[in-house]
């Protein structure tokens, strides 16, 4: 299979991209830090010499680097799955926050996985199948003090995923959308995590390879899981 992961050079999107290369399929990875991203793929590569590993530096907060990076992985093959996982968190409440805050949200949260997955749809349609995964948070599906454009942007993104879901269910094409509480990744760097109290992204990556191994009959439609201990 090729394996289409954005926001891959750490955390979520990293062990994502590290699950499927396990099982033998081919990545495609995204990021926007060059650095990380090549790192990431070397190491990817090195570990599971037999698969294919491709990645490319984009923004996907840019409509036109969206489209570019859509191109560009339809030149390597049709993806059987897309997750869309390239996001950024910006703390703040809607009545005080810095303008600009809901735009650049918008354009990385709901737009970057929008029109990637509306590039890719026609190909996926005509191979007769395929998996999109949304990141989507527990900020998707209730307000939370200082969440502010952030939980708007993934209220969005829920909603993207349920409308795509019921477009694409004739097609055979799956839509599941994950709403993971907290992770320990960056943007919880400088958290003490030394008792466990927060997921770790491997968690999430597991369950997401699972949900895509399913019988082509099944959907796992939502993902919602929080810590043991409850969100923080």
């Amino acid at each position: 299979m090729i394996v289409i992961v954005t926001g891959s050079s750490k955390g979520i999107g990293k062990e994502i991209a590290i699950k499927f290369a396990a099982s033998g399929n081919d990545i495609i990875l995204c990021a926007r830090d060059e650095k990380k991203l090549q790192v990431t793929s070397d190491e990817i590569q090195l570990k599971f010499p037999d698969i294919h590993v491709h990645y490319k530096v984009a923004d996907l907060s840019k409509k036109n680097q969206v489209q570019s990076f859509a191109e560009w992985c339809l030149g390597i093959g049709v993806p059987d799955i897309l997750v869309n996982n390239a996001g950024t968190y910006l703390p703040g409440n809607c009545f005080d926050e810095p303008d600009g805050n809901l735009e650049l949200l918008m354009d990385t949260n709901l737009y970057s996985a929008y029109y990637l997955s509306r590039a890719l749809i026609p190909s996926m349609k005509l191979k007769g199948r395929g998996h999109i995964f949304n990141m989507c948070s527990v900020a998707s599906l209730e307000a939370y003090e200082g969440g502010g454009s952030y939980s708007i942007s993934k209220f969005a993104l829920n909603g993207f995923s349920k409308n795509l879901r019921n477009e694409l269910m004739k097609d055979s094409i799956k839509v599941t959308a994950i709403f993971p509480g907290a992770v320990f990744t960056d943007s919880w760097q400088g958290f003490d995590n030394s008792n466990a109290r927060i997921m770790e992204a491997g968690d999430i990556a597991d369950l997401v390879y699972a949900a895509s191994m399913l019988s082509p009959q099944a959907n796992v439609e939502e993902i919602l899981i929080r810590p043991q201990l409850g969100d923080l």
